[in-house]
């Protein structure tokens, strides 16, 4: 029996000839993630082994994303023992305050990822560098920890599923969507510590955005990773960005799936996860005939939708347009030089004008951390990849994911929409 993409790229970092789903395996990691919440945690773990070298310092990226610029005491105190372990071991791939982005933004747009890579990080969206035809996973900081001292880590090698895409996506229909109909397809579990891997013709339609996005949101379904097979724009990308060099592995025709799904990309419609899991989704046409969905807060950014193909589209629909004045709409771009792309480009003007406040790389909001806290009985629509309870402040308060057409749209409106609904064609 043949074997997947995933399955290849573990095969050879294992330095196996083959390999098969359920194998216990230790393999060589070619990058180890961490930041301002996973990697102190890391560190400790890290002092308690009699020689706490680490196994590569070009190989350790260490990223102050999650509470910076520092929110709390607590937080500066986490950066200050990320930063003094850093400068310890020097770690070449430390990015703070006014060097950083949201971590899964930062690596790919530095060429510290690239096809053909097996990537273990210290956050569950880790699963993002599969948009470039790698293996990347999300671990906790225990494993981190053996990672960054030994250059290894063990996996149990993942069945696949099979995500077939044709045709290509409508106007103001994103990589978002995509994912967010897959979700509500499968469910949260759907694809329990399964490699969720994405082919067929309908990806040369995607955008590396798109993709990133897409491979960003495996964990949501429960996959243990996203890929995406290596194509001209993921080619072109990493010579963009990248100097290293890249390895690219396809499936066997033989490879063994537990499902396949065919998906007509042309189909699809702008797609919005309700509260309380990201698998409650609904299109704007079922909601259409429903009471609306007033909102507090609009959040446009993040690690799945802070690039500049998502800054532009929200761009597009907020300018001239004033943000709904019961609504806080906030925009994060996802690094430093997306933000300055944004500012070059007459974007964040666009953002200012209608409205809207733009802040520094952050993951903030998403995860309730700050910059845009929730309140009890408050509504945010938000390009957030998470929606639990609580996700984004009170207990009591709701997250609606989205694409970012959907997030600027509704700022405006004050209610869940599209574009559309503006007389945006």
């Amino acid at each position: 029996m043949g074997m997947t993409m995933t399955q290849k790229i573990l095969a050879a970092h294992a330095g196996l000839p083959s390999v098969k789903a359920g194998d216990l395996i230790e393999a060589d990691l070619d990058l180890v993630l961490g930041n301002d919440i996973t990697t102190p945690v890391a560190i400790r773990e890290m002092g308690r082994l009699n020689d706490d070298s680490v196994f590569d310092k070009e190989k350790i990226a260490l990223v102050m994303d999650h509470f910076t610029p520092n929110r709390d005491i607590k937080s500066a105190e986490n950066c200050k023992c990320v930063r003094e372990f850093a400068a310890a071991h020097d770690i070449t791939n430390y990015y703070d305050v006014g060097k950083m982005g949201i971590e899964h933004a930062l690596l790919p747009e530095l060429g510290l990822t690239v096809a053909g890579d097996c990537i273990i990080g210290a956050d569950s969206h880790t699963c993002t560098y599969g948009a470039l035809g790698a293996f990347s996973t999300g671990v906790g900081s225990t494993d981190m920890a053996a990672g960054m001292a030994t250059g290894k880590a063990w996996f149990k090698v993942p069945s696949a599923i099979k995500f077939n895409l044709k045709g290509q996506l409508k106007k103001w229909v994103s990589g978002k969507d995509v994912i967010l109909h897959i979700i509500g397809m499968i469910g949260v579990d759907g694809a329990l510590y399964q490699s969720m891997e994405f082919t067929g013709e309908g990806v040369k339609a995607l955008s590396m955005d798109d993709r990133l996005t897409i491979a960003n949101m495996a964990i949501e379904a429960g996959g243990k990773n996203g890929i995406f097979p290596v194509d001209e724009k993921t080619v072109a990308y990493m010579k963009e960005h990248s100097k290293r060099e890249f390895k690219v592995y396809e499936a066997d025709e033989d490879a063994e799936y537990t499902a396949v799904y065919d998906i007509d990309l042309s189909e699809l419609e702008s797609t919005v996860a309700f509260p309380h899991l990201p698998e409650n989704t609904k299109t704007l046409s079922e909601i259409k005939n429903e009471d609306k969905v007033v909102i507090q807060q609009s959040v446009i950014g993040s690690c799945t939708n802070g690039r500049i193909q998502d800054l532009r589209q929200a761009a597009e629909i907020l300018k001239g347009r004033q943000v709904h004045k019961d609504v806080r709409c906030i925009v994060i771009p996802g690094t430093q030089a997306i933000y300055l792309q944004a500012v070059e480009e007459g974007l964040v003007t666009d953002f200012v004008k209608a409205g809207a406040v733009v802040c520094a790389p952050t993951c903030g909001p998403c995860l309730g951390g700050h910059t845009g806290v929730l309140a009890a009985g408050e509504r945010a629509i938000s390009t957030t990849n998470r929606n639990f309870v609580g996700r984004m402040g009170h207990t009591d308060s709701e997250v609606y994911l989205s694409s970012q057409a959907v997030a600027a749209a509704s700022a405006v409106a004050g209610y869940i929409c599209g574009p559309e609904e503006l007389g945006m064609d």
